[in-house]
């Protein structure tokens, strides 16, 4: 009984340290097992912040790319500055010709009439010149007014049928046009002229000047020939062009 006994003891020893010896290494194990997983984690962690940190780096590139663009938005404003530029050239342009040349105002002329009639000439002639004393280019072109003042009244002087020629005048240059009335061949006293009034084309200022032709028209019942004027240019080189 007493051996029995013993060997029940013993046995119950041995069962004891067995499960005391699993117990020891499943303690183990769980410690192992615990140090791997937050390895990992730790790796994964790092991984990931890697690639965070790639992707920032990635960001921060994309950034530096809308600087790129930002920049190249500045080339676009540089753009508008040849925009700019272009208006520069166009001012340019305008500086060279495009400024306008004003008409010749009354003012700014000056006048002198003087006999032009040629000898065996059908007609006599007057020519009124023309002067720039403005100062500036004025541009002058078509039929000045012209009215005969005599001891009858006045008389107005038709327009020739010769071409209008545009020009302008530089400050001192000038230009003419021509008075033509028929000579008095009758004998009789005939219509006395006293003097000559002219207006500028474009203008409604006249300036009177003393008559230089001859002293009289043939009186007519208005089948003679009529008193004509030509257009600015047609008497003398003058300077409209």
């Amino acid at each position: 009984m007493r051996v029995h006994k013993l060997t029940f003891a013993a046995l119950a020893v041995a069962a004891g340290l067995s499960l005391t010896a699993c117990q020891n290494g499943n303690d183990g194990a769980a410690q192992d097992n615990p140090s791997a997983p937050a390895t990992a984690a730790s790796s994964g962690g790092g991984s990931e912040a890697g690639s965070a940190g790639q992707d920032g780096g990635k960001d921060s590139a994309g950034k530096d790319s809308a600087g790129k663009d930002s920049a190249g938005q500045g080339s676009a404003g540089q753009g508008s500055a040849g925009k700019g530029s272009g208006g520069q050239d166009s001012g340019s342009s305008g500086a060279q010709g495009g400024k306008k040349v004003e008409k010749c105002r009354t003012d700014a002329l000056e006048f002198k009439a003087m006999d032009a009639t040629i000898g065996g000439d059908a007609e006599n002639t007057v020519a009124v010149e023309l002067k720039n004393g403005g100062g500036e280019e004025c541009a002058i072109s078509g039929f000045a007014g012209v009215d005969l003042k005599t001891n009858q009244g006045a008389l107005s002087a038709k327009r020739s049928s010769e071409p209008v020629v545009p020009g302008t005048l530089k400050s001192g240059e000038t230009v003419a046009f021509g008075i033509h009335y028929p000579a008095n061949k009758s004998g009789g006293s005939g219509v006395r002229i006293t003097g000559l009034v002219v207006t500028p084309p474009d203008e409604t200022k006249s300036v009177t000047l003393k008559w230089p032709g001859a002293a009289t028209l043939p009186v007519t019942d208005g089948s003679g020939a009529p008193v004509t004027v030509g257009p600015i240019g047609s008497a003398g080189q003058g300077g409209a062009r």
